[in-house]
């Protein structure tokens, strides 16, 4: 799909883009409906869709009982179907309608599937509500009564129809579509269950599901439920503005999913017809599939025959840039509630994890690092909830502040603050010392009065401050809590073994930086450990990130600032979030990527203030993803080989290579790097 498109343009980067249209209807007027049907295709179209999904017999309307009967109506379906068929031959999408279709003898529920003036297969519905207002056994037949596999239609002859059709489309890999009608996902076992296991990744469902209150929160649960379960995009159409009211009421409903994910929705209620577009990322549904070993095992034991339609499609091309929002932060969510649960359950998970490594060892005594900054800030405050939740004292935490060559006056301040006011044990040790006598012994240019910050002299800062907690901890009885994050995990920002990569347990692991912002906050915010603590924390969320290693110019103005070496955390996570949750290339994060932070005022933000609300350029995006996949890929993975415990928060996933994420520590960053050569430098 690469070849010959350009780098803007969602088919490039594996999406497609699908429409769900809700037409007005005239009950029993097939004529004036296959305008109303045309007018949103050209519309879909126009969209640059693939994919136009519409209601449930919507070329004869839903509602007309046992109008259904009558000869005159179904030729005028038929004579609807043939005027849709040559006004789209020039069209290169695929169009599902729905239509009652007569087949020996019997009346069949159907969606018709379209593509370049034919009719490419005809899906029939498998189950008949026949209860309550439903009465749709009266007038038609289920699928598996159908006495053929082919009929003739509209003068073409050999069109497949039935409940087991695959529309597979042979230039988009991961597209195939598979239909369904209204009740089947009703069902206990929707077709759409075994059609996914036989390769269907995009599921329409063509319904005329009448609205009663509430009905709404339904069709989103079972929409939901299936899309996830099948690991598939799941595309409902409900019929709204012109069906009968004799008893019944339609609100056009159009919903779309994609695994468990809602993607798009339709205005309920509209007097307007309308077409959602939706764009569809076929790459993670099969990326996801790859790594769900439990859906190939239910295709062995549950898999059905099904018969594959292959379809030669060309996508549109040009610039066609993605409709969805692409959340800046994947990590953080960006509505207020789903945010506060989100750090509730973080925070929670990290302390009993603690809780839980204190009761199964018998240590009852903790010994951690404070530097000020945000890692060992929040790993405080979860050691200090993990004790409260034992009944253990908070004297039981032994913090140690431990200064440096570069250490400011605000970060010394800032931790000695948080820890008075957490009410912990709280130490200092001068590390300079020690750190110079080391220098003097292997003979550091620093050590003779040199100025000379290079990476040993960093490290033999982080070794010493490491050193001295495990022996404390030897001394006191304790634990040494670990506070690298996860994303200088995945960074390699981290001195290895003796230094800040070690602990005897990490609880902040799989915690990104900027998760680590928003729980801190959160813990604030609620005042868990009263009024001063909150303000120390909300000091400590205001500092610049500094490793503070090596000597500035001033005292309180650091000369290292990390997201200068490394990238700012905000990119690193987002490039972290998708390509070792999705496995994505490179070009397409940074078509993501560029989608979600090009544009300041485009899209919404997860509480972040005005003036820290950053926007980038694809130039400086491709930079940062250049040091992301050289860091990542080829040299620092020997680090994650040998991580300490520590506990996974979320499904985006850890790098423990005891839980998400195995790799060998000497691979090559190779085709990672010759990809990214194709994004462009705008």
């Amino acid at each position: 799909m690469k070849s010959g498109r350009e780098f803007f343009d969602i088919y490039r980067h594996g999406f497609a883009r699908v429409a769900a249209c809700i037409p007005e209807v005239r009950v029993s007027d097939p004529v004036f409906n296959a305008g109303k049907i045309l007018d949103l295709i050209r519309q879909a179209h126009a969209r640059k869709a693939v994919l136009a999904v519409f209601p449930e017999l919507c070329l004869s309307a839903y509602s007309n009982e046992d109008l259904f009967f009558q000869e005159a109506l179904l030729c005028e379906v038929e004579e609807a179907i043939s005027r849709i068929l040559e006004e789209t031959a020039g069209l290169d999408m695929i169009i599902v309608a729905g239509a009652p279709l007569k087949v020996e003898g019997g009346l069949y529920n159907c969606g018709v599937v379209m593509h370049r003036g034919r009719i490419a297969g005809i899906a029939v519905k498998s189950y008949l509500p026949n209860y309550r207002e439903f009465y749709e056994a009266r007038q038609f037949r289920p699928a598996r009564e159908l006495p053929a596999d082919v009929i003739d239609l509209c003068s073409q002859t050999g069109i497949p129809i039935g409940p087991d059709l695959l529309f597979r489309v042979s230039s988009m890999p991961g597209f195939t579509l598979f239909v369904e009608i209204c009740e089947d996902v009703f069902s206990p076992v929707p077709p759409s269950s075994r059609a996914a296991l036989a390769g269907a990744t995009v599921v329409a469902n063509l319904s005329a599901s009448n609205i009663t209150a509430g009905k709404d929160e339904y069709r989103h649960l079972l929409a939901a439920s299936q899309s996830a379960r099948c690991l598939c995009a799941y595309i409902y159409t409900a019929a709204g503005f012109g069906e009968s009211t004799t008893d019944l009421a339609w609100d056009g409903h159009a919903i779309v999913y994609e695994n468990g994910n809602l993607v798009s929705e339709s205005k309920r209620f509209s007097w307007e017809p309308q077409v959602v577009s939706a764009d569809i990322d076929l790459d993670r549904l099969t990326g996801d599939r790859i790594r769900m070993t439990s859906f190939h095992d239910t295709r062995a034991r549950e898999g059905a025959a099904f018969r594959t339609i292959p379809l030669d499609l060309d996508p549109p091309g040009g610039r066609i840039l993605l409709e969805r929002e692409i959340a800046r932060f994947p990590y953080v969510p960006v509505q207020a509630d789903v945010r506060d649960k989100r750090c509730f359950e973080v925070y929670n998970i990290q302390v009993q994890g603690l809780a839980k490594r204190m009761q199964s060892t018998g240590v009852r005594n903790l010994v951690i690092g404070v530097s000020g900054g945000l890692d060992s800030t929040h790993a405080l405050i979860v050691c200090a909830r993990a004790m409260d939740a034992l009944g253990l004292p908070r004297t039981n935490i032994k913090a140690y502040t431990m200064p440096g060559f570069a250490t400011s006056k605000k970060t010394y301040t800032n931790a000695r603050d948080l820890m008075a006011a957490l009410e912990v044990e709280a130490g200092e040790i001068d590390i300079r010392p020690g750190a110079m006598r080391m220098m003097e012994d292997i003979g550091h240019p620093y050590a003779r009065g040199e100025k000379v910050y290079d990476v040993t002299f960093e490290n033999v800062q982080a070794g010493q401050r490491t050193a001295v907690l495990f022996r404390l901890a030897n001394l006191r009885d304790a634990l040494v809590v670990g506070t690298g994050d996860l994303s200088e995990l995945a960074l390699g920002w981290s001195t290895y073994g003796v230094g800040d990569h070690m602990s005897h347990y990490n609880v902040n692991a799989s915690v990104p930086k900027t998760l680590i912002q928003y729980v801190i906050r959160w813990v604030a915010d609620r005042d868990l450990f009263g009024p001063e603590a909150s303000r120390s924390l909300r000091d400590i969320l205001s500092t610049e990130i500094s490793p503070e290693l090596v000597p500035g110019t001033h005292e309180d103005e650091p000369a290292q600032y990390t997201e200068k070496a490394i990238g700012p955390y905000e990119l690193q996570d987002f490039n972290t979030f998708y390509i070792t949750r999705y496995g994505y290339l490179p070009s397409k994060v940074a078509f993501l990527s560029w989608t979600a932070w090009h544009d300041r005022e485009a899209g919404s933000w997860p509480d972040v203030p005005e003036d820290a609300r950053h926007e980038y350029t694809l130039s400086e995006i491709r930079h940062w993803l250049k040091v992301f996949v050289r860091r990542f890929f080829k040299l620092s993975q020997y680090k994650r080989s040998c991580i300490p415990n520590g506990p996974k928060v979320g499904s985006g996933g850890s790098l423990s290579p005891r839980g998400d994420y195995r790799a060998p520590s000497d691979s090559e960053d190779a085709p990672w790097m010759k990809d990214l050569e194709s994004i462009p430098e705008e």
